[in-house]
């Protein structure tokens, strides 16, 4: 009985709360403070761990989310392409790779705010939130892969239609009920992200692609005043 009354609070009505806190936060955001619509990088105070951190993180997530997002859309050609063991085989792989990238360029974020004064001075409290919360749920998407493989053709099972009866205002609680706590647990730090997405840095991926992707390469000149040659 209490398995079910957090099973609804987590899975029925947190999604709901999530949701909204991130549309009416975002809208709220960006009606008040537009220009906060940022990353507020802290590259110029900190350049080469930055760069080893930030780009494999980024690869790997995006490949992650990427798949997560291609399972949902044609959950039946990722049945039918699991069809075959081999092909089953690199995609697990493939994605186990990514979420292991990911969570190699997080610990490196992690880190490079930790040890770095500059950096650690600019870094507030909503951002170690979003590490921690972060860091949860890339570790235990790599759990599941580990430890639950075939991720790919039960995503494609049994989460795309809960997702699906989400969105038709239907929630069908009874495609989680016999989930694993790893599976679960990722899904809760997943719609906590999105809870409190409006109020962090990670407002800057509504703002990709930017102008730099297109705009006309600027020509840098820097000016020094001329050294007086003694005679």
């Amino acid at each position: 009985m209490v398995s079910n009354a957090f099973d609804l609070l987590l899975f029925a009505i947190l999604p709901y709360v999530s949701l909204v806190v991130f549309f009416l936060g975002t809208v709220g955001r960006y009606w008040n403070r537009p220009f906060s619509y940022s990353s507020y990088s802290s590259q110029f105070l900190e350049n080469r761990f930055h760069f080893w951190a930030l780009v494999p993180f980024h690869y790997g997530i995006l490949t992650v989310i990427a798949g997560h997002i291609v399972a949902f859309l044609v959950p039946r050609s990722i049945l039918l392409w699991n069809s075959q063991p081999l092909r089953l085989y690199i995609l697990e792989a493939s994605a186990l790779a990514a979420g292991l990238l990911t969570l190699v360029g997080l610990v490196g974020i992690i880190v490079r705010r930790l040890s770095e004064p500059k950096v650690k001075v600019v870094t507030t409290r909503m951002d170690w939130t979003v590490y921690a919360l972060l860091l949860v749920q890339v570790i235990t998407g790599v759990l599941v892969a580990v430890f639950h493989p075939w991720g790919s053709s039960w995503f494609a099972a049994a989460v795309t239609p809960y997702l699906l009866s989400l969105l038709s205002f239907n929630p069908v609680l009874a495609f989680l009920a016999d989930m694993p706590f790893l599976v679960k647990l990722h899904f809760v730090t997943a719609f906590l992200l999105i809870g409190v997405f409006p109020f962090s840095r990670l407002v800057h991926i509504l703002v990709v692609p930017n102008p730099y992707l297109w705009r006309r390469p600027q020509v840098v000149r820097w000016y020094r005043r001329p050294t007086r040659q003694v005679l």
